[in-house]
């Protein structure tokens, strides 16, 4: 089964597809983290006049958690261990007040279980509850009636199953919009704007570890030209014929991107410009091999280039653009690489 991701899973792919800063997605992790914050802050001044100062402490905890969280993620977009974190502070916190304080703090596991849901993936999040509800058994059972304690164990196990349920669909709801939102649904290859996302993180991780990358553009040549001799379906055959010559000779790490009617960018990590050149020998020989049409050969021309120092993502397609041109420049069925 496809591991299924938290809600604030959803939340950086939204972030991340967004560059706008200042929309309401944006905040979100600094609006749940001043909710919960605020929440809980007033127990704290409560308790510490009233001198429970150990459940004040833990309280104090649970808002640090919560502050911390929010700006941790809006900072980094790095959401997976901060939600971890703060999932297991909030139980704990629930689990510590609820044997200092007494079995009435238990209405607490309530909405952090249903933030628990939110935080972490399903399967994690039913782990979470089924330690919360084992580690409460014991204080209920010695200080509640039994039939206080069924009651708070099956409004959380009925609680639970909703949010599970509720993760669940809007989990594969999620993974659909996606799809629809990044794959080009003729050929299976990603779309303009997962290529985007891609060049964007690969531009910002060789800024921040120097890790080498190259682009290919692959462009067919004279494809209208099929159209019109053979019709649309021959074209849309051949569009899905190439995508699977490319996706049979790239690396698992590699992806394909198509962009245009019939234009293709190949993103290889790790690859100089010396590599990335003999790949796209490599494919445009394949694909002129290849029987696409009967009574003439397909081919393509391929444009090559090398990520530069300080290069932007635009600047770097746009040399690979230039040198696609070259090659069309120069004959077609070619491959010319950027300077």
């Amino acid at each position: 089964m496809k591991d299924l991701h938290s809600g604030l899973d959803a939340w950086r792919y939204v972030i991340n597809s967004d560059s706008r800063r200042n929309t309401v997605e944006s905040c979100l992790p600094l609006i749940l983290s001043a909710v919960g914050a605020l929440g809980v802050l007033p127990f704290i001044v409560l308790r510490y006049l009233q001198g429970e100062w150990l459940a004040a402490i833990i309280d104090a905890v649970i808002v640090v958690g919560f502050v911390g969280l929010g700006i941790y993620v809006y900072r980094t977009r790095r959401i997976r261990f901060a939600s971890i974190a703060i999932s297991c502070i909030c139980i704990a916190g629930v689990i510590s007040t609820v044997y200092i304080t007494g079995p009435h703090q238990v209405y607490w596991a309530y909405p952090v279980l249903v933030s628990v849901f939110y935080l972490v993936r399903p399967v994690e999040a039913i782990a979470l509850a089924l330690v919360t509800v084992a580690a409460l058994l014991p204080s209920l059972i010695n200080d509640v009636d039994s039939q206080s304690t069924l009651t708070v164990l099956v409004t959380i196990v009925i609680m639970s199953s909703f949010a599970f349920a509720f993760t669940l669909i809007t989990s594969r709801q999620r993974e659909k919009l996606i799809q629809l939102a990044t794959i080009d649904p003729l050929t299976g290859a990603g779309n303009r704007r997962h290529l985007d996302n891609k060049i964007n993180d690969v531009v910002n991780g060789f800024q921040r570890t120097g890790t080498t990358a190259s682009m290919l553009l692959l462009d067919l040549d004279h494809l209208k030209k099929v159209n019109d001799n053979h019709g649309h379906v021959v074209g849309d055959q051949i569009l899905k014929r190439i995508t699977e010559i490319v996706n049979l000779r790239i690396r698992v790490t590699d992806s394909l991107y198509r962009i245009g009617g019939d234009e293709f960018v190949v993103i290889l990590e790790g690859q100089n410009i010396a590599r990335a050149t003999h790949l796209a020998e490599q494919l445009r020989t394949l694909v002129e091999a290849n029987e696409l049409i009967a009574d003439r050969s397909v081919t393509v021309s391929v444009g090559v280039a090398e990520l530069k120092e300080k290069e932007s993502a635009n600047d770097w397609l746009h040399r690979a653009d230039e040198a696609l041109y070259g090659a069309k420049r120069d004959g077609r069925n070619s491959t010319k690489h950027a300077v």
